[in-house]
């Protein structure tokens, strides 16, 4: 029986070849109907625009029977679809499938492609949904290496990476720049502001100033929303792919979200999405980043910062100075543990929050000293 289908396949993909001129596989993708706030048709209408534009797309539909024009797998129910997905993937009958409000497994976040409205071009936001830790700076760290596996799927061979200003950015930069030193190959882009840096600011957002940004899950998930439907209000998303695709270390399936407010432009670039990472051997890549980041360290990395977590750290009073001079790079997750430490060793110092974000303030004549300190445990 397996013979005749193998037949089967290479007599189809002949007549396709005679009938188009084109020898390409074509990428079976899965779309579900149910969940959207704007009713089946929305994603009916979307896919009836991917197919018109990528002929080497082929679509199939899980839900109710709207059209003859794909194979639909009819179904009334968003679990009972899911199931129906889940069961084609494993059977190798579909490539990949698009879908809402789809549970992923602790350890699996979703890795968003939206596109700039200061010049039109394309990013990676990592990530969108799901999480990819429990841990804050752990996720952060994470997300980073599954924006450059999926960004690698998509043809960038060097992505460069910027990890947005939130809490515990300085923290995963410090991890990944530990994991650079122990030969995993990184490339930190540069904000666009004065200053630079791989840590990056809503102008860098606008304008995508790298092509990997890192944030955390719900802060992506906003980035993700207002992104797709500004210039519509925001109830109906128009620009960009939808959530993205679901990357873990141990996760095998190729599955992509939207949001319920998708409209018809972002289903259609949603499938698109997901025939470029079949194509790009998405999962391939994430398996390979993950090789080559643990055998750099990086568990032993997190773990080592994660033991070195201070607690308890007895509050030591020292004698006021007028602090005048800023050390940034310590992450606001563990500012005021810092200036207990600088104290401990007879600095005087305050936490504050400069315009690019958090600082720590010492007088200019123990600069260099609390500079040294803050270095030697591993705060910068």
């Amino acid at each position: 029986m397996k013979d005749i289908e193998i037949i089967k396949k290479v007599i189809n993909e002949a007549a396709d070849f005679i009938e188009t001129g084109r020898g390409r596989k074509k990428i079976k993708v899965g779309l579900t109907l149910l969940g959207s706030e704007h009713g089946p048709e929305v994603l009916l209408r979307g896919a009836l625009d991917a197919a018109k534009d990528f002929e080497d797309i082929e679509i199939s539909l899980i839900g109710p029977k709207l059209t003859e024009d794909f194979n639909t797998y009819e179904v009334y129910c968003e679990s009972d679809a899911h199931d129906i997905m889940e069961k084609l993937l494993e059977e190798g009958k579909l490539d990949a499938v698009v879908t809402m409000h789809y549970n992923f497994p602790l350890g699996v976040a979703t890795v968003g492609r939206l596109i700039s409205p200061a010049n039109g071009k394309e990013f990676l936001l990592s990530t969108t949904t799901g999480t990819s830790s429990s841990d804050r700076v752990t996720a952060l760290t994470l997300n980073a290496i599954y924006g450059m596996a999926v960004s690698k799927s998509l043809g960038y061979i060097n992505p460069a990476v910027g990890i947005l200003n939130i809490d515990g950015a300085r923290q995963a930069e410090k991890i990944l720049r530990q994991l650079m030193d122990r030969g995993y190959t990184l490339n930190f882009g540069e904000s666009v502001r004065k200053d630079g840096g791989c840590i990056l600011r809503g102008n860098d957002v606008l304008t995508a100033s790298t092509e990997v940004i890192v944030a955390d899950t719900l802060t992506g998930n906003i980035l993700n929303k207002i992104m797709s439907s500004f210039t519509s209000g925001g109830t109906y998303e128009v620009i960009g792919y939808g959530y993205g695709p679901g990357v873990g270390e141990n996760f095998d399936k190729t599955v992509l979200i939207l949001s319920r407010a998708s409209g018809a432009p972002v289903v259609k670039n949603a499938i698109k999405y997901a025939s470029d990472l079949v194509r790009g051997n998405f999962k391939m890549h994430v398996v390979e980043e993950m090789q080559k980041a643990r055998a750099a360290g990086l568990f032993d990395i997190l773990s080592s910062i994660s033991s070195a977590k201070k607690e308890g750290i007895k509050e030591i009073e020292v004698p006021g100075k007028v602090v005048t001079e800023e050390i940034a790079g310590v992450d606001i997750l563990v500012l005021e543990d810092a200036v207990k430490i600088l104290k401990a060793h007879g600095i005087y110092a305050e936490s504050g929050m400069g315009c690019t974000g958090p600082v720590i303030l010492v007088a200019p004549d123990d600069e260099e000293s609390a500079r040294e300190i803050l270095r030697n445990e591993n705060y910068l």
